[in-house]
């Protein structure tokens, strides 16, 4: 630390931020433990804050992936049943649906109304409570479905005489396992499909369990499926999702809107957004007794810091040092502690969470947010606790700071 001398007129220079900065890092780097301790504390709490803020959202995205797997943004819109006429929804109903701005995905199924057996000699009304259903190949991503043996129908798959089994309907006709060299067979109306693969069990579409899927092609060439889907599925974005529901039936049937049903938001939904809401103002809880304590920390040190510097206060303003420039040095000391114990605290903080949430299995989640508000709010904290300090600093005179023990 240079001396400061006085300039014509009495008045002591200005301090540039350099000069500022090392006065703010004298009293760190000259009371090393000190200062390592007093960090800390300010660390804690911010890596406390990241923590409760970043293990529960880890939590929470977990749960959320679960809430989502139930379908908490799928619709299913089909015409109202029981009519005669019959209701039909148009051929391109996929494509006028797609259109739909907040619209993610969309597929559809339709019956074709056509006996599956397991074999040709079985009675041909016995059929064991299943449905031949027309499928697009991307029915399963729509409904989070997965194959459990073999696989899907794709592009190539979708034209030929191929059959994907549901869950129930795998276990009614007695197909437990597709094995690829010898796959096995039914009968579908008066031809034999090749059974491909098998799904597990859709929690969100039950109907699709008791069903034998076949290519949408295949069904209009072998089975004389006339292409009007029966069930639409759609995904959308769940802050849209109500304004979906509202459009879809004057979207699918434009002549007559009121003979298509559609079906209700999940309550999934609404137990996800209440979690939602929970978790937002728990955290918001949590992160300001964090930085309180931190805070309440700094302050102390840097009060006690005052009362054991009082002697090199004193000779500083002997030197010609006005009670800004003392004021100044304090809070900038006070900032530069909270700084890096939160920098520290951060940094802890994610490694914290990210350990954690991986050792529960949960994807780490560690909002932007928490670590830009923690340095932020160490920022904060450390002006504001050193408001008091540098104040108390300022106002010892140079004989009074000079004569003390």
């Amino acid at each position: 630390m240079s001396t400061q001398k006085q300039v014509p007129g009495g008045r002591p220079p200005r301090l540039a931020p350099g000069d500022v900065l090392r006065l703010g890092l004298l009293g760190i780097t000259t009371r090393r433990m000190r200062a390592v301790l007093s960090a800390l504390g300010i660390s804690i709490g911010i890596a406390t804050m990241i923590v409760v803020v970043g293990i529960p959202a880890s939590s929470q995205r977990d749960l959320m992936n679960q809430l989502s797997a139930l379908g908490t943004n799928l619709l299913r819109a089909e015409p109202v049943p029981d009519r005669d006429p019959p209701v039909l929804l148009p051929e391109d109903s996929v494509a006028m649906v797609d259109r739909i701005g907040p619209v993610e995905t969309v597929s559809a199924v339709a019956n074709t109304h056509v006996m599956v057996r397991r074999s040709d000699v079985m009675d041909r009304y016995d059929t064991s409570g299943l449905t031949t259903l027309a499928a697009r190949p991307d029915l399963l991503h729509v409904v989070n479905g997965r194959v459990r043996e073999g696989r899907f129908l794709d592009d190539g798959t979708a034209r030929l005489p191929t059959a994907v089994l549901g869950y129930v309907a795998a276990s009614r006709l007695g197909f437990a396992t597709v094995d690829p060299a010898q796959p096995p067979q039914v009968f579908i109306g008066e031809r034999w499909f090749t059974v491909i693969g098998v799904l597990d069990p859709l929690p969100i579409a039950p109907d699709l369990d008791r069903s034998v899927l076949v290519g949408w092609e295949a069904a209009r060439d072998l089975l004389g499926f006339d292409g009007h889907p029966t069930v639409v599925y759609v995904r959308a974005r769940e802050d849209a999702l109500e304004d979906v529901r509202a459009v879809l039936p004057a979207t699918l049937n434009p002549q007559l809107p009121g003979m298509v049903q559609v079906s209700r938001p999940s309550d999934a939904l609404a137990a996800k957004r209440a979690t939602e809401s929970t978790f937002s103002a728990l955290f918001l809880g949590l992160a300001a007794v964090a930085l309180l304590v931190g805070g309440i920390g700094v302050a102390n040190t840097m009060v006690i810091s005052v009362l054991e510097r009082r002697r090199e206060i004193g000779l500083r303003r002997a030197l010609g040092a006005n009670r800004g420039q003392i004021r100044v040095q304090f809070l900038t000391e006070s900032v530069l502690l909270s700084v890096l114990g939160g920098a520290a605290g951060a940094l802890l903080g994610v490694l914290a969470t990210a350990g954690y949430a991986g050792y529960q299995g949960w994807p780490p989640t560690i909002p932007v947010t928490s670590v830009a508000g923690g340095i932020g709010g160490a920022l904060l904290v450390g002006m504001v606790a050193g408001v008091y300090p540098s104040i108390r600093a300022a106002r010892l005179t140079p004989t009074d700071a000079l004569a003390a023990p």
